[in-house]
């Protein structure tokens, strides 16, 4: 999910690592999932694993790999999208979810070896004193602090907090070289530092779930209809670079490829269930069930298939959340731009804490939202889809 907003200045600064892999840099107290649960093994591998935008491979490397059980074919577009067909007959369906998280990447190497960065995505300034993070270098990754000054000398500096804050850490590299010589150098890749935990009552913490979950819940529907009927051809697609640019560009590039007759987006949902937040600003609230984003910047769903996502929610006894979000933007935005235009429509699992490191979202959301997804796309025959794209006027 994208926002409209500036983007927030950061200074870094490294600290060597254990050379390992990218995984290692996500060390905590994270529970391990259960041998039992598939799920929990997919949302541990695939919110650990870093994918800003531009540098999604690890991410595409776990959709290709957990996709390609349930799927007909397996292709990728000029720029590095996931595309996971299921059948070869009937309307074209497109969901879709994006891989790249919000992240960073290094812009230039002080002489004092202190890093600065280009983030990429909206962050709120709040959100990114103090963090860790995972700088991937080309010797293994490196792990960055970004951090306010010291509380004792910084003054009135310490009451405010706005888009022109900078951020420091008070350990890594001595020097210019020796930050060079852990392997960093420009255009490198940031990520969160951000492990993967259970919480109580079925609700799980982790960075990335913008939009991990919606390519989870992707995995998990192409795994029930692998062994279901459904009446069309179904292109799950894993795409580039949603964050950090309104263009979506990943997004457009599949949807040329697939020519979808309807466009699914799997977002997150934005919940307004936490203390301080306006009531104006958004409607959701964590374990209400799946969401459908009625309103925001990058589209209007289409009604009728608005109003066929609400059938199938009330014909499946699935809680269905409206949402109107201004600073809301997504992929739906991008496909129903392709050819001559394609109904969109936007399904959500509430999330809180979006654009941070650590989201929650609740497992029951999110097998409810995988359900309505599911019946869904049983539901989308030729007849179905011609009525949803019609824009003849009714007879009377």
């Amino acid at each position: 999910m994208i926002r409209r907003f500036a983007f927030a200045a950061v200074v870094v600064s490294a600290l060597s690592f254990a050379a390992a892999p990218w995984a290692s840099a996500q060390a905590g107290g994270a529970q391990s999932p259960s041998r039992s649960d598939r799920v929990l093994d997919e949302m541990k591998q695939l919110t650990e694993a870093p994918g800003p935008p531009g540098a999604e491979g690890p991410v595409r490397d776990l959709m290709t790999q957990y996709m390609k059980p349930y799927a007909t074919k397996i292709s990728y577009d000029g720029l590095g999208s996931v595309i996971a067909q299921q059948g070869t007959t009937g309307p074209r369906i497109m969901v879709d979810a994006h891989m790249d998280e919000l992240g960073a990447e290094v812009r230039h190497i002080r002489p004092d070896g202190y890093i600065s960065v280009q983030m990429l995505g909206y962050w709120l300034p709040q959100a990114l004193a103090d963090q860790r993070w995972t700088i991937l270098g080309s010797k293994g990754p490196v792990l960055a602090i970004s951090q306010l000054l010291d509380a004792h000398v910084s003054g009135e500096f310490r009451r405010t907090v706005d888009d022109h804050t900078e951020y420091f850490m008070d350990i890594g590299a001595k020097n210019a070289a020796d930050a060079t010589s852990m392997g960093i150098s420009p255009g490198d890749p940031i990520v969160p530092v951000s492990p993967f935990e259970i919480l109580p009552n079925g609700r799980y913490l982790a960075k990335a779930w913008d939009d991990r979950v919606g390519c989870i819940a992707m995995i998990e529907a192409a795994r029930r209809l692998a062994t279901e009927q459904h009446p069309n051809q179904i292109f799950y697609t894993a795409t580039i670079q949603e964050e950090g640019s309104e263009e979506m560009r990943g997004a457009i590039t599949s949807a040329h490829i697939i020519n979808p007759d309807i466009g699914i987006a799997l977002e997150v949902g934005i919940t307004n269930d936490t203390p301080g937040n306006r009531p104006e600003a958004a409607l959701e609230t964590l374990g209400g069930g799946p969401g459908i984003m009625l309103y925001g910047f990058s589209e209007f769903p289409n009604r009728n298939l608005v109003a066929f996502m609400k059938a199938t929610a009330a014909e499946e006894n699935i809680p269905l959340q409206y949402d109107f979000v201004q600073g809301f933007g997504d992929d739906a935005g991008a496909i129903k731009l392709n050819g001559g235009g394609v109904p969109v429509t936007t399904l959500l699992v509430p999330t809180r804490s979006t654009h941070t490191h650590n989201g929650i979202i609740d497992r029951q959301d999110f097998e409810q939202t995988v359900d309505l997804l599911v019946a869904m796309l049983q539901k989308l025959d030729a007849d179905t889809v011609a009525r949803i794209k019609s824009f003849e006027p009714a007879t009377k």
